[in-house]
């Protein structure tokens, strides 16, 4: 979830010449995806912040088991499956451990799959080295699906919540990050900027051009009461600190902002 890249600034001091941007098709007008971003500098070390102001406002939530049309290259409301069909990937071994670590925790009551995990296990090691949770009858081992008693979806979530405690702090990081993504650029100085943002289809790759819906794309999923600021509040202080988090709302909610309206809320006011 994590990219190094050089700034635009930087390849042109290697190259002589900066890169050319690629064209982008079927735009005219106004941009079809304008975000308002805000900046600043964090106290404590070398970087600068960068959020999409536009989502952290936006009325965004997770509509799993509400709509949601999962991941795949066509509709599957009834799967219930959300973007767990194709497993979870680790960011790295201390990820690994703490899934182990609550693995444990799980009763057969709360996780369908646990039969299944004790014959094959519920890692996976590919050939280039990533760890994934397994993926069972087409989608996550740790996925209860519609029907089981003890409740469908995320059985970590459901455990976790049993508990009296964060969902967050059983799921692997991509898990409860999604769709909020981070990214670190540093310059030739060392200096790093950090981009906070939504995940758009882009991120993907290739495979996004396969994904027939994403939650960030459709007017479905902005249908919450808080925004995404206060929605994910616990998320977002996971990812950033509590200091950043505090400095992001404290700029967020100036009284003087204009917010800029999400762009697909702006189509769908557009088409009425």
């Amino acid at each position: 979830m994590t990219d190094t890249l050089p700034l635009p600034h930087d390849a042109a001091r290697n190259s002589n010449a900066a890169p050319k941007p690629r064209k982008v098709e079927g735009l005219s007008g106004r941009h079809e995806d304008l975000h308002e971003m805000i900046s600043f500098e964090d106290p404590t070390e070398q970087r600068t912040w960068m959020i999409d102001a536009t989502f952290m406002r936006s009325s965004w939530k997770c509509i799993f088991g509400e709509g949601c049309q999962g991941v795949l290259d066509h509709p599957t409301p009834e799967l219930n499956q959300g973007c767990c069909s194709h497993g979870a990937h680790f960011v790295d071994e201390a990820d690994v451990a703490n899934v182990v670590k609550h693995v444990v925790r799980l009763t057969d009551a709360q996780w369908q799959m646990k039969p299944k995990a004790a014959k094959k296990g519920f890692l996976k090691k590919h050939k280039n080295g990533d760890t994934t949770t397994r993926r069972v009858d087409g989608a996550c081992i740790f996925l209860n699906r519609p029907g089981f008693e003890g409740g469908a979806g995320c059985a970590f979530h459901i455990a976790a919540s049993e508990a009296g405690e964060r969902p967050l702090d059983w799921k692997p990081n991509v898990c409860w990050q999604l769709p909020i993504r981070l990214e670190h650029h540093t310059d030739t100085s060392g200096w790093v900027t950090t981009f906070v943002r939504e995940w758009k289809r882009r991120d993907w790759g290739n495979d996004g051009d396969d994904l027939h819906w994403w939650c960030t794309d459709t007017t479905d999923a902005f249908v919450g009461r808080d925004p995404v600021y206060k929605y994910l509040k616990d998320e977002l202080i996971e990812t950033v600190g509590r200091t950043v988090y505090d400095l992001m709302v404290e700029v967020l909610e100036r009284p003087t902002t204009e917010p800029v309206p999400h762009p697909v809320m702006v189509k769908r006011k557009n088409k009425s």
